[in-house]
């Protein structure tokens, strides 16, 4: 994007780090509580508790049927959601800052390190044998018939639904959210950047369309007062009511008589809890999705507790940028994600030859030239600022 030029009409966050501490590790608290265990920081107190979970029966019907940690993914790549704990080595499962700089965080050493690490876990069975090929449905399966006892999810889609579905079934079903686990210095290293209030998507038109003025109307509106209210709260008597000043959801959002989760209700009134939109998603939707206190102590202190400074800031490559950079990270991306499954399922060894010949196929790719493209753009990102 040059200075001056509207490539498209952004989804905001102005409310800032709030509204980014949506997400993160999750946990089974009555199977924690159970075995008396406390919620773990560390790689190695993971590691403690996942062998807990597999060994010790905590949902109790006796059979050695657990799953200690679980993840889901799009047309097979589930296994990439084990990229969440690639911070703990001080890198990121794709690129990351690098004190001042942008490096490409799979062909790090810490990043063997860390597959090492991950491919002992698959071995010994705390990681589901079936995350590569989970579906968001074998997900939603697992953990809802007392099989999973970890995961990486959302606050309202994961956990506030979770939450919805198993209390009235199953009583003592209980979540927490834990840290990020710790990384370098101590501190836990999150993959989301928590500093941003211009999100990297929203509405773009396309040069086919033949109501410009209509459309564009349509999206600045979405900008105004009355806008903003309609996109984040739907109609006021129905979907909410205004509550000394305050913009309070119905029960047909918070106590849907259908059943419907927060997300899934709100979502017939609004995009706000679904869609990445051309308005400004406001702190007062993000403070009601948060149903339940386990939520709230996730969202408001465990999650915003983290550091996010290996994430990179709003960056914009140029057109031709763009064009060259996905030319080489689509080939990049694809082998990385084959080679991470392969690696990690032990479908391929971890020595000195294995990796050499990763690193050096992915550098064949263009790898190097990627990463001056996105450095080139950080440059630029910073004289803007």
């Amino acid at each position: 994007m040059d200075d001056g030029t509207i490539y498209m009409f952004p989804w905001l966050r102005t409310a800032g780090a709030v509204m980014h501490a949506n997400w993160g590790p999750q946990f089974r608290k009555d199977w924690l509580d159970k075995l008396g265990l406390q919620v773990p920081k560390t790689i190695d107190e993971w590691y403690n508790v996942l062998v807990t979970f597999r060994d010790k029966d905590p949902n109790g019907n006796g059979k050695r049927d657990e799953i200690p940690f679980t993840g889901s993914g799009s047309n097979g790549q589930g296994i990439s959601s084990l990229g969440n704990f690639a911070p703990a080595w001080g890198i990121l499962n794709g690129f990351y800052m690098d004190n001042d700089k942008i490096n490409y965080g799979p062909i790090q050493p810490a990043y063997r390190d860390f597959l090492k690490t991950m491919a002992q876990w698959y071995k010994e069975k705390l990681i589901d044998q079936d995350i590569a090929i989970n579906d968001n449905k074998a997900f939603d399966f697992k953990v809802t018939n007392n099989l999973a006892g970890s995961y990486f999810g959302l606050m309202s889609g994961n956990m506030g639904r979770y939450l919805t579905l198993m209390k009235p079934k199953q009583p003592n079903f209980d979540l927490v959210g834990a840290p990020w686990p710790v990384g370098p210095g101590g501190k836990p290293y999150t993959t989301t950047n928590l500093d941003l209030k211009v999100m990297g998507s929203g509405v773009a038109i396309s040069s086919k369309n033949k109501y410009l003025r209509e459309t564009v109307e349509w999206i600045d509106y979405q900008y105004s007062q009355e806008g903003h209210m309609l996109m984040n709260f739907g109609i006021e008597g129905q979907s909410y009511k205004m509550v000394n000043g305050y913009p309070k959801y119905t029960d047909i959002i918070t106590k849907n008589p259908q059943g419907l989760a927060f997300t899934q209700a709100l979502f017939q009134w609004t995009p706000v809890s679904g869609i990445s939109g051309p308005f400004d998603q406001d702190a007062r939707y993000n403070e009601q999705q948060m149903v339940f206190p386990q939520q709230k102590e996730a969202g408001l202190k465990t999650w915003l507790n983290a550091d996010s400074s290996l994430t990179l800031p709003p960056i914009t490559p140029t057109e031709e940028e763009s064009q060259r950079l996905a030319s080489i990270m689509n080939q990049v991306n694809t082998y990385q994600l084959e080679m991470m499954g392969k690696f990690i399922m032990g479908k391929e060894p971890i020595n000195d030859s294995t990796w050499s010949k990763y690193v050096n196929t992915i550098k064949s790719m263009g790898i190097d030239e990627a990463v001056k493209i996105e450095n080139a753009a950080l440059e630029r990102y910073n004289k803007r600022k």
